[in-house]
Order: structure tokens, then sequence, then C-alpha cells
């Protein structure tokens, strides 16, 4: 090792932000180590490295001592204040030694080190960059798929799209650019893993917040929210401006908002309602597109009757029941829908949900 080495260090702590102190101090550690294995592990050494010409140097590391049992540990107080009259019992004598091909060992070492610590930056920097970014909304390219798993291309890093987070019915191909919801940040041996979503709802939440800026501004709050991925949304907004509508803004001039985000979801269907701290209108506005004439509640059990008329019931309950199971989801209130004809309910002209 030399002056181009130590200007080497130099340049690593520019460019990839390792401190130069810190490397070198990891470099005299390993040093150690391998003197140890290579020349006797018995014998207690110190390696030190010049700062500014790289210069590697090895001291003998002996306990000064009246009567030496080891040689390779101890000095006698006599052989002692030959080096130095000021040396006493139990003082530490530093011998330079100056073992053959020792550079060599010393160069390959400092090598590994430097490697090894260059990629553990690295992935701390990535981690860094990322764990930050949990709940966030990230753009990348599919790259490959093994077994269930996505792999995603994100510049620095890879990301996995596991087998759950992944939209029934949407394909994924080489090269597709694509926006994922980081669930997850972990640390491994193999570096920081980057778990993301295309079925968490906090997309779709994110989506919006990059689509409608009166979300980003703080305008209009996204209040709730369920979705069944690939299939349907429901969104409950409010608006803390009298003046701006929470619907209208979401859905946009024509409904270009609300479609730049169908279109990222390939087609999933998004329900955008009005939150009301009334449950009986925030339960009747939940079970859109069907029209409800009555809303009965039970608030200690929170529970809610809900009458529609006979050609609406199957609209209320959806296909499969999904549009009164996110209704449920996204109010929080367990909800019993029955027909007109089935309803034991008296319902009163002035009863009648506008």
């Amino acid at each position: 090792m030399n002056i181009d080495f130590i200007e080497a260090l130099d340049q690593i702590e520019k460019e990839k932000g390792i401190n130069k102190e810190v490397l070198l101090e990891a470099i005299e550690a390993a040093i150690t180590s391998a003197y140890k294995r290579n020349f006797g592990s018995a014998q207690n050494v110190k390696i030190t490295i010049d700062r500014e010409t790289g210069e590697v140097k090895v001291y003998s590391l002996k306990n000064v001592v009246e009567e030496v049992e080891t040689d390779l540990l101890e000095i006698s107080i006599e052989d002692a204040k030959k080096i130095d009259p000021n040396y006493e019992n139990g003082d530490i004598v530093e011998e330079l030694v100056r073992p053959k091909n020792f550079g060599r060992i010393a160069a390959q070492t400092a090598k590994q080190v430097v490697v090894q610590r260059i990629r553990e930056a690295e992935r701390g920097i990535i981690y860094n960059l990322y764990v930050d970014r949990v709940d966030e909304i990230i753009t990348g390219i599919v790259q490959r798929k093994e077994r269930a798993n996505v792999f995603v291309d994100l510049g620095r890093t890879e990301a996995i799209l596991g087998s759950s987070e992944q939209m029934i019915g949407e394909n994924y191909n080489h090269g597709d650019r694509i926006k994922l919801y980081i669930v997850e940040v972990k640390k491994t041996t193999k570096g920081p893993q980057i778990l993301v979503s295309r079925t968490h709802p906090g997309l779709v939440k994110r989506l919006f917040e990059l689509e409608v800026p009166e979300i980003f501004d703080g305008i209009v709050e996204l209040r709730s929210i369920s979705r069944e991925a690939g299939s349907r949304t429901k969104i409950a907004v409010y608006s803390n401006n009298e003046e701006v509508d929470p619907v209208g803004a979401c859905v946009g001039h024509k409904g270009a908002r609300v479609q730049q985000i169908v279109n990222e979801l390939k087609g999933e269907k998004i329900d955008i309602i009005k939150w009301s701290e009334n449950p009986k209108d925030y339960i009747a506005s939940a079970l859109s597109p069907a029209k409800v004439l009555l809303v009965e509640v039970n608030e200690d059990s929170k529970s809610a009757k809900v009458v529609v008329d006979d050609y609406q019931l199957s609209l209320a309950i959806g296909k499969e029941g999904q549009n009164a199971r996110l209704a449920a989801k996204l109010t929080g209130w367990k909800i019993d829908i029955k027909s007109r004809s089935q309803s034991d309910l008296m319902i009163q002209e002035d009863d009648i949900i506008e």
C-alpha cells in the first residue's frame, strides 16, 4: 500500500460517502487478524497505516515483566530498559517487526475490507433511501418473474411484488412500467428487501393524492377506502371548504381525473361518495350506485337496516355481494339490505332519503 491507496480511499469517501478514517480503522483491524492467522496467533501485534503515505507498520506488543515465561508475549525489565530507561514492570513495549511477504497479505486483506465496506455502505444507502418511502408510490419496470414473484427494477435496486400483492387478471410483462405501493423495507443479509403491492388500498389513496391537487393540498380529505383489487374500490371523501365539491374534485372535468386512476388500475371500477357524519346519509351513499329508500341504524350494535326498491336490490347487493360488502367495510357498519316488498319497516314518504 502507498499514497495511491490513500488517494483511492479519498475518492471512495467522496463518491460513496464512506468515512476514510472508518475504512482505515477497519483495514487495520483486518490486517491484524490476517497477521495473527499467518504469523502466529499467540503474538500480540498492532498494525498502523500512515494516513498520509499509506505505509503499513507492524508492532509486536510485549508486556514488561521481571521474569520472562513466553518470549512472544513478554520482555524482561532489563531488555525493556535497553530500549527505553523509562520502562517499568507492567508497561507494554512496542517493537517494530518486518515479517516476510507481509505486504502482499496486507494489500489483499485491505482490498477485501474495502470491497466489503463499499458493499455494506451501498446497501445502507439504499435501505435509508427507501425505508422513509414506506406507504408511498414508486414507479418501476418489470424485470423478471421467479415462481410466483415479480421482480421490479427501481433503478438502484429491485423490489419484490409477491403473489398475494398482484392484481387478479393483471399481466406483468418484461419492460412494463407500473406504479407500486411500498409496503415494507427490510434489512437482510443480502441487502435491503423492498416489498411492494398492487392490491393495497393505499395504492388507490396515493394515486388520488397525485391526481387530485385538492387532496394533496388538504382541501379535500380521503376519509375511508375499501377495495377489492382488480374489481372495485369505494372511497369516501370530505371537503374542508364548502365551496369545493369533494366528489367533483376527485372525478375531474368530464371524469378525466378518476379515469387516469382507472387506467392505471387496468379498468378497476371506482365509486366516489361524499363522507357524512350522519350514518344514515353515509350508509345510503356508500351503497351507490343503488338508490336507497330508507336506513334505520342501531348505534349500540353499529348495524343498519336498509330498504331499497325491489328493482334496486340486486344492484345494492352487487355481484356476489360485492357492493354491500365494500359499503360495510367503507362505513364500518354492518348492513342488512332488504327490498321494499321484503321489509317489515314502515316507509313514510318523509323518511325516504333524497
